[in-house]
């Protein structure tokens, strides 16, 4: 009987997998990189294109093997996630069946309709396959809990170096996982222990050249957020409720929309995740060492994240989803009466379904309005001649390449890695990194010259010839701010320092391009779709 609802959840979880996979916006930033270092050969810049990623090899060769065979459609790249996506249900059943068979099935139930879960199985991202990853790490540590077997010392030593390869800071899970399993089993099990300890270790360590590589590569990726207590707030309502927050970055109060509907949604499955979990701890002293896992977890990157070295966004302690789910069900199961377990669930399961069918915005539905294929077709749209200029704003052309040719134009990037050479002379890329906020203050509140003024000119303004044009795309979400804005942020100390300087200096780069621009160009057109803007400028005389 088992084996036949656990086949239903799977199709069911398939199904709420498939809804809306096909996105016509493209491949957005962080998927796009998925697929641009996928589709290098090994002999041809695949290894030098992981090295200047914040991730390990692992997904990537994942995504490359799934692309000989089937090829790098949009459509196909988000279905190399549905199918981990797709096991993780069934991998969530055997987690649950350590507890037993009822446990079982409300895992695979909790993780079929997860929204978190939905929404990576459709991201071109490595989050689906870590958390199958993750879940299979856990069962074999609870397997192995049980039963001393070097099958399932085996079993954990892989699956938590799959992790390690897959994930940059899974080593952190990793720590804190095999820890848990010291306290538990220190006192009978020492050898078998030492086994673990020392297998991670070995396997880990071909990993650290790679981890020393990007945890010390310089970028200015993580510049465009900061920690609130809210996040951690928001963890439990992105793994448990089906309104999803902090994807990217997430608002400073949990309360941000202060409606009905809203807090219904968003809180009352979170809430009942955490009684469920609170339960599954009281009853039994395995989960306060899986919880404890969490805990750690949560405080290192929450600690990181005060520090500056990343921002708390939920994907990053998908390792933990696993544990959450699993204590969830271990709790509802724990109740005594089963009509009151089965009423729990309902209303958990039935708040989740109704979001996630209703609302325009839920986890399948959600639009990529970052995404790289609408600026393409803006693009196309404004029709563009030969031998004109694009001027692109944050990101660099080959952004852009599966979706646009720009051989036949003239480009010029302003972006995260050039961004420097166009706002001052003499600050280089190391220098704005370390201390961007004091070197940029001034030019913020234009006391000193507009380095980019002088870069438009010699640029474009002296080349252009009559009847050409400039197009100015424009990435919405991340120049957010109008020169009133920028002015009043930057003569007010603590608007100054809590905002991302990110925003600050494309927002300024904006303000500024359109100004230049606008003094020997005339605005012919511009359009707004998603989160770019696209405006072109023509020369219409001498």
């Amino acid at each position: 009987m088992n084996i036949i609802i656990v086949s239903l959840l799977t199709l069911f979880g398939l199904y709420l997998r498939l809804i809306g996979i096909n996105k016509p916006q493209g491949l957005w930033n962080d998927e796009y990189i998925s697929w641009f270092v996928a589709s290098h050969s090994f002999s041809n810049g695949f290894m030098r294109e992981i090295l200047a990623q914040c991730h390990m090899p692992l997904y990537y060769l994942y995504l490359k093997c799934c692309m000989f065979f089937g090829g790098d459609s949009d459509l196909f790249l988000r279905l190399t996630s549905v199918i981990p996506g797709v096991l993780s249900i069934i991998a969530m059943y055997f987690v649950g069946l350590q507890n037993n068979k009822k446990t079982g099935v409300v895992c695979a139930l909790f993780t079929a309709v997860s929204s978190f879960l939905i929404y990576y199985s459709q991201e071109v991202r490595l989050y689906s396959l870590l958390f199958l990853f993750s879940a299979l790490s856990l069962l074999y540590m609870l397997k192995f809990i049980k039963h001393k077997s070097k099958t399932n010392l085996g079993g954990l030593i892989i699956f938590d170096f799959l992790i390690i390869f897959t994930h940059t800071i899974g080593f952190v899970f990793v720590f804190f996982q095999l820890v848990g399993l010291t306290v538990l089993l220190f006192k009978d099990f020492k050898k078998q222990l030492l086994y673990i300890w020392v297998g991670i270790i070995i396997l880990g360590s071909l990993c650290v050249p790679q981890i020393v590589k990007i945890l010390t590569t310089q970028s200015f990726s993580q510049w465009w957020g900061h920690f609130t207590l809210s996040k951690i707030g928001f963890l439990f309502t992105d793994y448990f409720s089906p309104v999803l927050t902090n994807l990217v970055n997430a608002p400073d109060k949990l309360l941000y929309v202060k409606s009905a509907s809203f807090v219904f949604f968003t809180f009352i499955p979170a809430l009942l995740a955490i009684v469920f979990i609170c339960r599954a701890i009281y009853k039994n002293k395995e989960n306060t060492v899986l919880f404890a896992i969490f805990a750690g977890v949560i405080l290192v990157l929450s600690g990181a994240a005060v520090l500056g070295k990343l921002v708390f966004i939920t994907k990053y302690s998908i390792e933990i989803y696993p544990i959450l789910l699993y204590l969830a069900a271990f709790g509802v199961c724990s109740f005594k009466y089963k009509k009151t377990a089965c009423a729990f669930a309902a209303v958990f399961v039935a708040v989740n379904l109704t979001y996630l069918f209703i609302s325009p915005v839920s986890a399948p539905k959600i639009p990529r309005l970052q995404g790289h294929k609408i600026v393409a077709d803006l693009l196309n749209r404004a029709n563009p001649k030969d031998g004109d200029y694009i001027v692109l704003e944050y990101y660099p052309q080959t952004r852009f390449e599966k979706y646009f040719d720009f051989s036949k134009y003239t480009v010029h990037a302003i972006d995260k890695g050039s961004f420097p050479m166009f706002l001052t002379k003499d600050v280089d890329y190391n220098e704005v990194l370390n201390n961007g906020k004091e070197k940029y203050r001034d030019v913020f509140a234009e006391k000193v010259p507009a380095h980019i003024d002088a870069m438009m000119i010699e640029l474009i303004l002296k080349k252009i010839k009559p009847g050409q044009n400039v197009f100015v795309v424009m990435s919405d979400s991340v120049a957010i701010y109008s020169p009133v804005d920028i002015n009043r942020i930057v003569n007010d100390d603590y608007l100054y320092n809590k905002t991302p300087i990110m925003y600050m200096i494309f927002s300024y780069i904006k303000n500024k391009v359109f100004i230049d621009l606008s003094k020997s160009l005339t605005v012919t057109r511009y359009e707004k779709m998603g989160d770019w803007s696209i405006v072109r400028f023509t020369k219409l005389n001498n």
